[in-house]
């Protein structure tokens, strides 16, 4: 019976195609898995940004200005009633600022699926529906999951429809990094010569510029009239331009090493363009280090972009990004008595530490045999 099993396995295994064995390795690196589902729970959060906002992430109120956070309470007389407390203003003695406290007094229920600011799911359907809310109540009544900022703007729900900005254009700074160090990097590996030598200086000039500056003065050169998705689309640009390097020489290291290997020079000989050789034949042979790669240079484009707006020189409001969030952060004064704006750093460390060990789990299952 084992030796019938161990055979069975052993079949198993040598049928198995490159992804298989591939994707068996990544299973037995736990801290990936937990990784991947990570990456996965943030891009849902992505795509259902406004579902789950729970006000407006551009309202504001001056009455809301620096309400802490505060939680749901599920039970109230030991039954299933979810709520929160209301609001009540009280004047500070020392500052005579108006502040806001929880009322215990007044219970404001949360509800399911309710009706708020109005949305396109999916960019596409017209729809107000959001996962939950609150009954309508009196003006500062409201879910303040993360408290609010200075001008009385909800944070989580800034924070989810930043969570959208931030990551998506690191999905897009990575298809465009990925398609010029696949091209370049194909190019320089397959014909090498003169057209090799070329774009090894090219990388070399763009890898020997200091990152920060190049972006700095990238970015400070958009000019001030263009518009939220012209800036995004700019900024996504810059990353991609700087980025590419890394995997233009993973990608030409590898064809140097499969321009010689008997299937290519089958197929050259069989009449196949170069162009089906590199798609067709010699990508597919190293695809799982593409993938490492590319899983390696996402946290690389959402720290750029987080770095740049929090600098004031990427995004800018009213775009909302993990960097503008930040940007609140930078006022010693403000940060110590509303610690809270803080918050926004929390899923840029638990997406980074993600992606890197995503990243290295799918290194280490990229050679199965190794």
């Amino acid at each position: 019976m084992s030796v019938t099993a161990t055979t069975t396995s052993e079949e198993r295994f040598a049928q198995a195609t490159q992804l298989q064995l591939t994707w068996w390795r990544f299973c037995r690196h736990r801290l990936a898995l937990i990784s991947l589902g990570v990456v996965a729970f943030f891009y849902l959060i992505v795509i259902f940004a406004d579902f789950l906002a729970i006000a407006d992430p551009h309202a504001t109120d001056a009455r809301r200005s620096f309400i802490p956070p505060q939680g749901i309470s599920l039970f109230d007389d030991g039954a299933w009633r979810p709520h929160v407390s209301g609001l009540k203003g009280v004047r500070d003695p020392k500052t005579f600022k108006l502040a806001y406290a929880p009322d215990p007094t007044r219970k404001v229920p949360v509800q399911m699926f309710v009706h708020g600011y109005a949305y396109n799911l999916f960019g596409l359907i017209p729809t107000d529906l959001h996962l939950f809310g609150t009954e309508k109540g009196q003006a500062i009544d409201g879910i303040f999951l993360m408290g609010t900022d200075q001008l009385g703007r909800d944070l989580f729900s800034r924070l989810v429809v930043a969570t959208r900005i931030s990551l998506s254009i690191g999905l897009a700074g990575v298809a465009f990094s990925l398609m010029l160090g696949i091209l370049l990097g194909g190019i320089s590996g397959l014909y090498g010569g003169v057209v090799d030598t070329v774009i090894q200086r090219l990388i070399e000039v763009v890898r020997s510029i200091p990152t920060i500056p190049l972006w700095m003065g990238l970015a400070a050169a958009l000019p001030n009239t263009w518009s939220v998705t012209q800036v995004y689309f700019a900024i996504t640009l810059i990353i991609s331009l700087v980025s590419w390097t890394e995997l233009a020489r993973v990608v030409r290291g590898r064809f140097l090493a499969l321009r010689e290997e008997d299937f290519v020079i089958a197929a050259e000989l069989a009449g196949a363009s170069q162009l089906r050789i590199i798609l067709r034949h010699m990508l597919p042979s190293f695809a799982s280090h593409v993938i490492a790669a590319v899983s390696l240079a996402l946290p690389v484009m959402i720290v750029s972009e987080t770095s740049l707006s929090f600098l004031g020189l990427g995004l800018r409001p009213p775009a909302i990004s993990w960097g503008i969030l930040l940007q609140d952060a930078q006022n010693v004064q403000v940060l110590a008595g509303a610690p809270w704006l803080l918050c926004a750093a929390i899923p840029v460390i638990i997406v980074i530490l993600a992606f890197n060990f995503l990243g290295d789990g799918l290194r280490d299952a990229a050679d199965p045999y190794g």
